[in-house]
Order: C-alpha cells, then sequence, then structure tokens
C-alpha cells in the first residue's frame, strides 16, 4: 500500500487537478447515457421557498396522518418487527387491501394479487417494467403527470401524448385510436387526473377499455387519487368492468388520501402473470417495504372517518380556491372535478405560464407553469391541498400584483 506522500500518489493527483480544479473526465467514468435527456418534471419548481412564500404547489396533504395509524407504527417498532418478511407485503395486509378494493372500487382481487411497495411510484415503475420492452410506444392522456414521461423513457419506452379535450380535459377516445401503432403495448390513464383534476365518466372508462380490448393493449390505471371525487359520477376502474380484470393493472396507495406520503406505500394489483412480474421485480429491487409500516397500513385502510373528514376539508378549500381564482382578470378555472388541484388558464392574462409564475413568485405565491409537461402550455396548476389561510393569503397577494 502507498503511503499518502508517495510520489505516485502525487502524480495521480496533479494530474487530475490543476490549481485545485478538476481537469480533463479520463480520471472519472461516464455515467450511462440513459440518463440524458431525462426530464425531472415540476422539480424546479417544487423547490421549498422561504418561509415568506404561500406555497401552493405540493401535492402534499394538508393534514397530519391520522392518530391511530402513527401508534400503529410505533407499536411494531417498540415490539422489535423490524426482520425481512414477506417480500409482497404480510397476508394481514394484502388481506386488507383486497377487502379494501372490493368495498370500495369494486376490485376483486385476492391477497395473492396484491403487491405493497415503496410508495405508488415504485409500483408505477414496475408496471411499466412488466407491460413495455425498449422502444415500445405508451399513450399517454396529455397534459399528464410529470413523472410519467421520464420513467417511461428512462426504461426505454416511448410516450406518445393524446391531448384531452380543452374544454373539460377528459380523454378524446378517437385521438386515442388515431394515435395507436403496431408497436404500441399500454394506455395509461389516471383518474381523478394530476395535474387537471378530471375524473373520467364510467362511459370513457368503458370507452378505453373497448379500445385496449379491440387492439390487444395493457392499460395501467393509476388510481391514488381514487377516495377523492367532488362530482356526482364515481370513479371507476377499468378493472371493475367485464373484461377489464383480464389487461388492468392497477397502481394504488397510501400517500394521499390517509396523509402518509413520507412513509412509501403503495400497491400494485392486476392479473397473475403481471403480479408475478411484479413480485419479481420487487425482489430484484426492494425486497419489500418496511416490516412495521405494514400494520400501519393495514390500520389505515379502515380509517374511513379521517378520510371522509379530510375530503370533506378539500371540498371547502377547493371552493376557495376556484372562486378566488376565478375573480383575477385574465384566469379561466375549470371546474375541479376530484383530486386537489387546479388547472388554470392563464393565457388571458397576456403571459405565457412561465412569465406568470415567475410573476406570482416575486409577489410571494409559489405555483408551477405547466409547460414544464407536454399538452401544458397556457395553463397552471396549483394545489388545494394547503390550508385555508394560505389559500386566503395566496389569492390576497395574487390581486394585489395583477389588479
Amino acid at each position: 500500500m502507498f503511503r499518502t506522500g508517495h510520489p505516485l500518489l502525487k502524480a495521480i493527483r496533479d494530474s487530475a487537478y490543476l490549481d485545485g480544479r478538476p481537469i480533463h473526465p479520463r480520471y472519472m467514468p461516464d455515467i450511462s447515457k440513459r440518463f440524458e435527456g431525462l426530464g425531472v418534471g415540476f422539480a424546479p419548481y417544487l423547490q421549498p421557498p422561504g418561509p415568506e412564500i404561500v406555497r401552493w404547489t405540493v401535492g402534499e396533504p394538508g393534514f397530519a396522518t391520522p392518530e391511530e395509524i402513527l401508534s400503529a407504527a410505533i407499536a411494531e417498532l417498540e415490539s422489535g418487527n423490524t426482520k425481512y418478511t414477506r417480500g409482497a407485503g404480510s397476508l394481514e395486509l394484502c388481506n386488507a387491501v383486497s377487502e379494501y378494493l372490493m368495498a370500495h372500487h369494486d376490485i376483486h382481487v385476492s391477497a395473492e394479487d396484491i403487491v405493497v411497495t415503496p410508495g405508488a411510484k415504485q409500483a408505477m415503475l414496475y408496471s411499466f417494467l412488466i407491460t413495455t420492452m425498449p422502444g415500445d410506444e405508451v399513450i399517454l392522456l396529455a397534459p399528464s403527470w410529470a413523472s410519467y414521461e421520464p420513467m417511461l423513457e428512462f426504461i426505454g419506452a416511448k410516450p406518445v401524448h393524446v391531448q384531452v379535450r380543452k374544454d373539460n380535459f377528459h380523454p378524446d377516445l378517437d385521438a386515442i385510436k388515431n394515435a395507436i401503432t403496431e408497436r404500441t403495448k399500454m394506455i395509461l390513464i389516471n383518474s381523478p387526473c394530476n395535474p387537471t383534476g378530471a375524473v373520467f365518466t364510467p362511459e370513457e372508462i368503458e370507452g378505453i377499455l373497448d379500445i385496449a380490448t379491440e387492439n390487444d393493449l395493457w392499460i395501467v390505471s393509476d388510481e391514488i387519487y381514487s377516495r377523492m371525487v367532488w362530482v356526482d359520477w364515481p370513479h371507476v376502474s377499468p378493472a371493475s368492468l367485464p373484461g377489464g380484470s383480464e389487461r388492468t393493472i392497477v397502481v394504488n396507495g397510501w400517500s394521499k388520501s390517509w396523509a402518509m406520503t413520507g412513509m412509501r406505500l403503495g400497491f400494485i394489483t392486476g392479473p397473475p402473470n403481471a403480479v408475478k412480474a411484479a413480485i419479481k421485480s420487487q425482489a430484484n429491487s426492494a425486497s419489500h417495504v418496511p416490516t412495521f409500516m405494514m400494520e400501519a397500513a393495514r390500520v389505515a385502510l379502515g380509517c374511513d372517518e379521517a378520510v371522509e373528514k379530510f375530503n370533506a376539508e378539500y371540498e371547502k378549500r377547493r371552493e376557495i380556491m376556484k372562486k378566488g381564482l376565478s375573480d383575477l382578470p385574465g384566469i379561466r378555472v375549470i371546474e375541479p372535478e376530484g383530486a386537489f388541484y387546479i388547472f388554470a388558464d392563464v393565457t388571458g392574462t397576456g403571459m405565457t405560464d412561465r412569465e406568470f409564475a415567475d410573476g406570482a413568485l416575486e409577489a410571494g405565491v409559489q405555483l408551477i407553469p405547466a409547460s414544464l409537461i407536454t399538452g401544458g402550455e397556457g395553463f397552471i396548476r396549483v394545489s388545494y391541498a394547503t390550508d385555508e389561510e394560505s389559500i386566503h393569503e395566496g389569492i390576497r397577494r395574487l390581486k394585489s400584483w395583477l389588479v
């Protein structure tokens, strides 16, 4: 071994640095080219601002995690339940997920058909790996959640953006049909939708299933906001419809409805061949979610009173945000039907969405310019998951700036 002062070590250090600065990167291997051009979605506008800024950006439930959920996690920790366990999640938890899906979404799957994952995003990645190979095409309904496109590109799949209707952000079934090619393998849907707040009607979900069936395609259904519906029609999963369970992979989780974002708990379910692939994906990447969190997740599924309380508050905040934005000059608000986002048209202000977002930040309000995602040009996304005081104060600041 060389001592620190050995001449060879000094020569290596001197060749890599000049005046304390790194020089030619030949001594540093290149990273994989898969990261070149890979987007980061909304990340540039999600950075925490100073405390003086009103933050309308993050899809973070504005409530504390229910006490019974926290107590369950703490009890499991204190009992020493921190060892390796069943990779797909404990049978008790998977049984609870199965019962929950049947009771709330009319999805009939067994405990063996559930894989509990480290967050719904991980489940989403599994679903993409299961349904596509490099070069395969995936239909995205644009605008869509900012992470879908880079996640697909990361594994070599090709996102094909199909614009939703501008009047209500609902799917254009004819446009979906016309976008399908011989390389199309999957249609990705998210209802209720982030960022638009649209809740697709049962007839639209049935229409998408018909298209998938006719073209022998998978459907990946992101249902993380499925309990947050503010319109007269219900959330419907394609997995609950005749012929849907054979070709639908459902992704869901605990983050939004139970205010458990940092606990990173999601799940994936689908037909047996997809579930087997998800189990392999988990075994070769994450192993399983933290053992002590499994009981907390099981307890959460029984906390309907907390979910209903949160939803009542979201509906109230939705109305405050909708009215406040609608009263501002140049802003057009399309009825938000679900989740906790408003996707507002700011073209009437004479500014681009980025100019508007930058001006709003100077006025003391952080929001997201939607041109960061395909199909979002001219719109902003705001979250009304925040507290009422922040909504009122943000509206006041924007009014002072715009009026």
